[in-house]
């Protein structure tokens, strides 16, 4: 069998058409000898100069192929082929300046046999030879690179490059080659390659550098020669990994009357350094970089997100919006940089004007041009994180009435009651877009009664002076909602005359001062908030009445208050009864101390200075006998307080007395000494004696005699300090 398919191929050979020798495009091999003479006078084969690298080959087609390099000056040069079947049996195909030449098995070289061939080149009577080659030309076989279609990811940390097998090569041997910027070629190997279908090869991936790669294929079959490489494929361009990231920043500009404002970037993209065959523009390592735009604000809009070109300005609403800088190569997306605009939030009301009734409540607002959608967004203060509640409308006839409106049901629940909310009112002409809206209106409003809800609490009155009173109350609710209070009105009145005044408030204050208030009279006062467009409701009246002890004093006080303020007052005196009650107790000595034992005591003592002797006390035997003698007793009773005079008359226990000579005038010591008189006795000595030559003297002394002690008759003896003091004189 294997004979029978040897005898067919060179019939089959032969039996080609000569259409593809046509397509070939060459001349018969000439079996004559050179024009040019000295063949065998040039360079020797292998030297630096002349052709080199010949390969000859069979390609798909029916034709062959010889291509070689030439080293040195190209000008003038001409190159011959030559091909010998067997020594002295030659022939050669003049090709000219080029180096690579086609011809067909009808041109007179045997492809089934070995031949011999080999490159002669002649220059300025010179001839420069290639090395021999000698193979069978229809066994060797040039395959055809790899297709532009490669395929490039990630395995394992390294580049995958797949590629579909050309038609009819399979079992190909693969190289790479591969370089960086301003780097030369390194050289790798992809194997040999079994599958039928595609062919791949594994190949280092660089970090922070892009690289370019070629790929070459040769024959390489079971009991088959190796056959010639094949060209280089197209560069296969790969990006840094990861991609380099811009230095992006932007600024917000306020919005403007179109209901728009413009974002601007500023942006320093990063300079990549490429290889040389990746330096166009679709090279595959290129990195490209894009703008994620993400519209927060009008939940319900057709379209949320849209991807642009890294541009230097937006004009942007006053929604809030994520933006997002994304970079991009031939792998995917890259890492990113995001950052976040927050919404435009205006507190004036403007033209946004809301009505609650039986049936629900209804909103509107001036109407832009003809085919606008609006979207209407209103969310609870404080709570932007959560999701706000949004309805896109399209208004019926806005240019009718030239306003827009929106109406909803109580049992909607759109709006709390109590409650302050956050509408914003977008339109656009192409809502699926989301760079196409802008920002209508953007206003604070207050849901539910606002008329009761922001009436004030807690007032309270305070007087100033005899005409004037400071009146303070609680801020209303209305107040933390932004824009929506626009003052307080104080209302007061005279209940006497009914004369009313009323004061505006600035709505940052909680508190006015009342003057010109007549002193004793009843006054009223109350409190309202206002919003711009509503009238407050009244507090509850606070009556006070300004009294002449410089009090307010106010009607209205509650039942509890009236027990407090009672229980306090009890309690406030008991306290004070038992703390005066202790204090009198400790303070009883040292307001009547006990008066000093005569003989222990210096309390009276009369220096020889004041032109008198001063008595001297007497032993108590003295007063023993003294005692007995004594026939009628004189008692003078000393209380400890002061104004009280003691009884002469009054007959009481005898304690100390005192001698009198026989004759001596009685004095009345019937009078206590105050704390004074005693001062001026100790002040004045001579007051304290006792002169016996008269009446008036005894009675000068007798007032400044309480608490001291008692000259008679030369002798004194000082009461006791534990009770009332008693003196005895006997006549």
């Amino acid at each position: 069998m294997g004979w029978r398919v040897a005898r067919l191929v060179p019939l089959l050979l032969f039996l080609l058409p000569r259409q593809c020798a046509e397509a070939c495009g060459t001349s018969r091999c000439s079996f004559q000898e050179p024009t040019y003479q000295n063949a065998d006078s040039g360079f020797p084969p292998g030297s630096a100069a002349g052709p080199r690298d010949l390969s000859c080959y069979r390609t798909f087609g029916a034709c062959y192929e010889c291509s070689w390099e030439y080293e040195g000056p190209e000008a003038g040069v001409s190159h011959f082929l030559r091909c010998c079947l067997r020594p002295g049996h030659c022939c050669y195909f003049s090709a000219g300046s080029a180096t690579k030449l086609q011809f067909s098995e009808q041109d007179g070289v045997p492809v089934l046999d070995n031949v011999t061939l080999w490159v002669e080149s002649r220059a300025a009577n010179r001839t420069e030879k290639s090395p021999k080659v000698t193979l069978i030309l229809y066994s060797s076989v040039k395959y055809d690179p790899p297709p532009e279609d490669i395929k490039v990811s990630h395995l394992a940390g390294q580049l995958y490059l797949e590629w579909e097998t050309p038609a009819r090569q399979d079992g190909a041997e693969v190289q790479f080659r591969r370089r960086t910027p301003d780097s030369p070629w390194k050289l790798g190997d992809c194997g040999h390659q079994d599958d039928a279908g595609f062919e791949s090869c594994l190949c280092p991936l660089e970090i922070n550098e892009a690289q370019e790669f070629q790929l070459r294929r040769r024959q390489l079959g079971p009991g088959a020669l190796q056959g010639p490489w094949s060209s280089w494929s197209g560069p296969v361009c790969v990006p840094p990994e990861p991609p380099p990231q811009p230095n992006v920043s932007f600024s917000v500009k306020p919005l403007g009357p179109d209901g728009r404002r413009q974002v601007t970037l500023q942006r320093q993209l990063f300079r990549l350094q490429l290889p040389e065959g990746c330096r166009g523009s679709k090279s595959g390592a290129e990195v490209t970089y894009q703008l994620h735009l993400h519209m927060l604000s009008c939940t319900c809009k057709p379209q949320a997100t849209r991807t642009l070109r890294l541009q230097k300005t937006l004009n942007l609403s006053g929604a809030a919006y994520n933006l997002t800088v994304v970079s991009r190569n031939r792998f995917g997306p890259g890492p990113n940089q995001s950052w976040h605009i927050p919404a435009h939030t205006h507190t004036e009301p403007g033209a946004l004007n809301i009505s609650a009734g039986a049936h629900g409540t209804s909103m509107s607002w001036p109407a832009g041009a003809p085919g606008l959608r609006y979207c209407i967004e209103w969310q609870p203060q404080g709570q932007d994180e959560s999701p706000a509640i949004c309805n896109l409308t399209v208004p019926r006839d806005p240019d009718s009435s030239g306003t827009a409106t929106l109406h909803w049901s109580r049992a909607s629940g759109v709006l709390g009651p109590r409650a302050c909310y956050r509408i914003t009112i977008f339109s656009s002409a192409r809502p699926r877009n989301p760079t196409s809206w802008s920002t209508v209106l953007s206003a604070y409003h207050f849901g539910g009664n606002a008329s009761e809800a922001g009436s004030p609490q807690n007032i309270s009155a305070k007087m100033l002076s005899l005409d004037s009173v400071s009146v303070e109350w609680t801020p209303s609710l209305l107040s933390l909602c932004p824009g929506v209070l626009k003052k307080y009105v104080v209302h007061y009145r005279d209940e006497d005359s009914n004369q009313v005044t009323e004061l505006p408030v600035n709505l940052t204050e909680t508190q006015v001062t009342l003057v010109g208030l007549r002193a004793g009279t009843a006054y009223s006062v109350q409190v309202r908030a206002d919003t711009a467009t509503l009238r407050g409701a009244w507090s509850q009246p606070q009556h006070f009445r300004i009294a002449h002890s410089q009090d307010v004093q106010v009607s209205e006080l509650s039942d509890s208050s009236i027990i407090l303020a009672s229980l306090g007052s009890f309690l406030s005196i008991l306290l004070l009864g038992i703390l005066g009650y202790f204090s009198l107790n400790r303070a009883l000595p040292h307001l009547c101390p006990p008066l000093p034992t005569p003989w222990d005591s210096l309390a009276v003592e009369f220096p020889g200075s004041q032109g008198k002797q001063a008595w001297q006390w007497t032993s108590p035997a003295d007063f023993q006998k003294e005692e007995e003698s004594l026939k009628e007793a004189l008692v003078v009773t000393m209380p400890c307080g002061k104004g009280e005079v003691a009884d002469l008359h009054t007959p009481s226990p005898l304690q100390d007395k005192i001698e009198l000579p026989w004759g001596t005038l009685e004095p009345a010591l019937d009078a206590e000494l105050s704390l004074e008189d005693r001062r001026q006795l100790q002040g004045h000595p001579e007051a304290g004696v006792l002169e016996p030559s008269g009446q008036d003297s005894l009675e000068g002394s007798s007032a400044q005699a309480a608490g001291q002690s008692l000259l008679l008759g030369g002798q004194m003896q000082s009461p006791r300090s534990d009770g009332p003091q008693h003196m005895g004189l006997e006549a």
